[in-house]
C-alpha cells in the first residue's frame, strides 16, 4: 500500500518552503550590485516605487541573500597583467649583499678590503683588495649557496659566483631563475587575490595564463581603472637604517645606498641603505589604529622571525634613526630609543581614518613580488549583461513551457505532478544559489535550461514504470508504489554518473565552465529530490483523496 509517515511529509514541505523562501527575493528584483543585506540593494530601478515598498516592508526575519551575478550578466571589469619576474632578480642580488659582506669580512687578512661596485639589475660586484686571495673569497661565497627546490627534488644551486680579475660576480642559476619565476607568479597570482578579496567583491575570477600572465576579471568593478587601483598597489613596506638626511634629492646617495623622500615632509631626502632589516614579508598582521595623540595609525605585527630581527637590530641601534619606507617614500624615521621586543610596533604619519584603513588593509596583502604590466584591460557595462539575462529569461521560458506541455499531454494528470514539482525544483536552484552564495553566469543560465529538460527524466522513467505495472493488472496502489520501487535504481544511477561530471567540471575548470558545473549540479540534486520525494507526495495526497479503481498514466 502506498503510504508515507507524516514525518517524512512534514520535511518535505518544509524543504520546498524553505527553499521557495530563500529564492523568494530573487522574483522581486533583479540586482547589478550584491550586497548580504536586501536593504542595501543596488539595482537597475532601485529608485522606482514598488522597490521601494518592497525594500522598507521585506521581513528582517526573512532570507534576504540574492544570487550573485557573474561577470557576463552583471558587468565588472576585465585585466590581463604580465609579471614582470625580472625584477626579482635584482631584490635577491640586492638582498644578499649584506650576507656575502658579512661572510668575508672574517677573511680580510687573505682578501683585503671589500667593496661593492655598481653592477647590473641581476649580478652583484664585489672587489677585494688582494687579487691573490680570490681563490678563497670564491670558496668562501660558493659557501653560501643553497640548493634550489624543485619539483622533482633538489637542483643545482641558486647562485653561481664567478671571477673577473679582482672582482667577484655573483648571479642567480638557470635553475634558480626559472624557480624563482614559478614562485614569484605564483604569489603575485595570491596577492592579488587577496587584495581583490579583502574590499570585499565575491566570486572573482583570477587565473594563470601561461607563463607569466594573470587573468583578472571581477564583477561589480565600474571600471578597469578602479580594480588596477585595488591591485596595482605595492604597498612595498621595509624598514631600512638611515645614513643621513639631506634637502638635496639629486646628491649620490653612495654605493650600497639609495635616497627617497619623505612622504609628510616636502623637500626632505633621506640618504638609507638598499639592504632592508626586515619587509613586510615577515608582516603577519596589520590594523588601523590611533597612536598616543588620537591621530589615525598603523599597528603592525611581525612574524617569529621577523621579530628576532627587528628585536636583535633595536637592541644594537639604540640612538640610531629607523627608516619605516613605504613604496620608496619614508612615512616615518624614529629614533631608536630602546630595545623593542615582540615583534610589535605602529606607523605614524598623516592619515586620515580611510588612508590608515587601507594602508592595513595593502599591508595585510602583502607586496606584489613584482611589477604588474596589465597587457589587456577593459570594462563590461551592466546593459550588456542585462541582455543576456533577459534572452537567459526566453530560453528558460520556451523550455520551461515546452516541457509543461510535453508532460501534461504525455501523461495527463500525472504529467501535471510533474509539472508543479519542476516549478518547485527551479525554485530550489535558485534558492540554493542564494544560500551558499554562488555566482550565476551565462553558462549558469544553460545549466539551468539544461536542468528544466533533465529535471522530468525521472518522473518519465517512474511514470513509464507504472504502465507497465497496470498491464500486469496490478491494482492502481500497487502499481505506483513499484513504479517508484523499480525506477529508483535507474534514476540514481543515472543522475550520479552526471553529478560526477559536474563536481569534476567544477573541480578542473575555471570562470564559465565552474558557472556551469554549480547550476548543473544543483539541479540534478534538486531534481533527484523533487521526483522522488515532491512528485511522489503529490501522486500519494491525491490517491488517498480519490480512492480511484483505476488509474490512466
Amino acid at each position: 500500500m502506498l503510504q508515507i509517515d507524516a514525518w517524512k511529509r512534514v520535511l518535505i514541505w518544509a524543504t520546498c518552503a524553505l527553499g521557495l523562501m530563500l529564492a523568494l527575493p530573487n522574483g522581486f528584483y533583479t540586482r547589478v550590485e550584491q550586497h548580504n543585506d536586501a536593504a542595501q540593494a543596488i539595482e537597475l530601478g532601485a529608485d522606482t516605487p514598488e522597490n521601494q515598498a518592497f525594500l522598507a516592508q521585506w521581513p528582517t526575519w526573512m532570507p534576504s541573500s540574492l544570487v550573485n551575478l557573474g561577470l557576463d550578466l552583471r558587468g565588472g571589469a576585465h585585466l590581463l597583467a604580465e609579471v614582470q619576474v625580472e625584477d626579482v632578480y635584482a631584490s635577491r642580488m640586492e638582498a644578499s649583499w649584506p650576507e656575502i659582506r658579512d661572510a668575508l669580512r672574517p677573511e680580510r687578512q687573505t682578501i683585503g678590503t671589500i667593496r661593492l661596485q655598481p653592477s647590473p639589475p641581476d649580478e652583484l660586484r664585489i672587489r677585494i683588495g688582494e687579487e691573490s686571495g680570490m681563490p678563497r673569497a670564491l670558496q668562501v661565497v660558493r659557501a653560501l649557496a643553497r640548493p634550489v627546490q624543485t619539483l622533482t627534488g633538489v637542483g643545482a644551486n641558486d647562485i653561481d659566483v664567478r671571477a673577473e680579475g679582482d672582482v667577484i660576480i655573483v648571479t642567480l642559476s638557470d635553475a634558480e631563475r626559472l624557480a624563482s619565476d614559478e614562485r614569484t607568479v605564483q604569489q603575485s597570482l595570491e596577492i592579488v587575490r587577496r587584495r581583490i578579496d579583502e574590499v570585499g567583491t565575491r566570486e572573482p575570477t583570477i587565473q594563470r595564463q601561461g607563463a607569466q600572465r594573470i587573468l583578472i576579471q571581477v564583477p561589480g568593478i565600474g571600471s578597469a581603472a578602479e580594480l588596477k587601483e585595488i591591485i596595482g598597489t605595492t604597498a612595498q613596506l621595509t624598514f631600512n637604517p638611515v645614513v643621513s638626511r639631506t634637502s638635496d634629492g639629486t646628491q649620490p646617495p653612495g654605493v650600497g645606498n639609495k635616497i627617497v623622500p619623505s612622504l609628510d615632509e616636502p623637500g626632505l631626502f633621506y640618504v638609507i641603505e638598499s639592504a632592508p632589516v626586515v619587509t613586510g614579508e615577515d608582516l603577519v598582521d596589520a590594523q588601523p589604529s590611533f597612536d598616543q595623540n588620537g591621530s589615525p595609525a598603523v599597528s603592525f605585527r611581525f612574524n617569529t622571525s621577523g621579530a628576532r630581527t627587528f628585536g636583535d637590530y633595536t637592541a644594537d641601534n639604540i640612538g640610531s634613526p629607523f627608516a619605516i619606507v613605504l613604496d620608496d617614500e619614508v612615512v616615518s624615521a624614529p629614533v631608536i630609543q630602546s630595545h623593542i621586543p615582540g615583534g610589535s610596533g605602529i606607523i605614524t604619519g598623516r592619515f586620515d581614518v580611510e588612508e590608515s584603513t587601507n594602508l592595513a588593509v595593502l599591508l595585510r596583502a602583502g607586496a606584489l613580488p613584482a611589477e604588474l604590466t596589465f597587457l589587456e584591460e577593459r570594462a563590461i557595462g551592466p546593459e550588456l549583461g542585462q541582455d543576456s539575462i533577459d534572452a537567459g529569461k526566453v530560453a528558460t521560458m520556451v523550455a520551461f513551457a515546452a516541457v509543461l506541455v510535453f508532460m501534461a499531454l504525455s501523461y495527463g494528470l500525472f504529467g501535471l505532478f510533474a509539472n508543479i514539482a519542476l516549478i518547485i525544483n527551479i525554485a530550489l536552484i535558485f534558492g540554493l544559489l542564494s544560500l551558499i552564495g554562488a555566482t550565476l553566469t551565462l553558462p549558469g543560465i544553460a545549466g539551468i535550461v539544461l536542468t528544466v529538460g533533465m529535471a522530468v527524466d525521472a518522473n518519465v522513467l517512474v511514470f513509464e514504470r507504472i504502465r507497465e505495472e497496470l498491464k500486469s493488472a496490478r491494482g492502481p496502489a500497487r502499481a505506483i508504489e513499484l513504479g517508484y520501487e523499480k525506477a529508483l535504481s535507474a534514476i540514481i544511477d543515472a543522475n550520479i554518473t552526471t553529478f560526477i561530471t559536474a563536481v569534476i567540471l567544477f573541480a578542473m575548470g575555471s570562470g564559465p565552465v565552474r558557472g556551469f558545473a554549480i547550476t548543473l549540479g544543483l539541479g540534478i540534486l534538486t531534481s533527484v529530490f523533487t521526483a522522488i520525494f515532491v512528485t511522489r507526495l503529490l501522486v500519494v495526497m491525491w490517491f488517498e483523496r480519490r480512492r480511484p479503481k483505476t488509474i490512466e498514466v
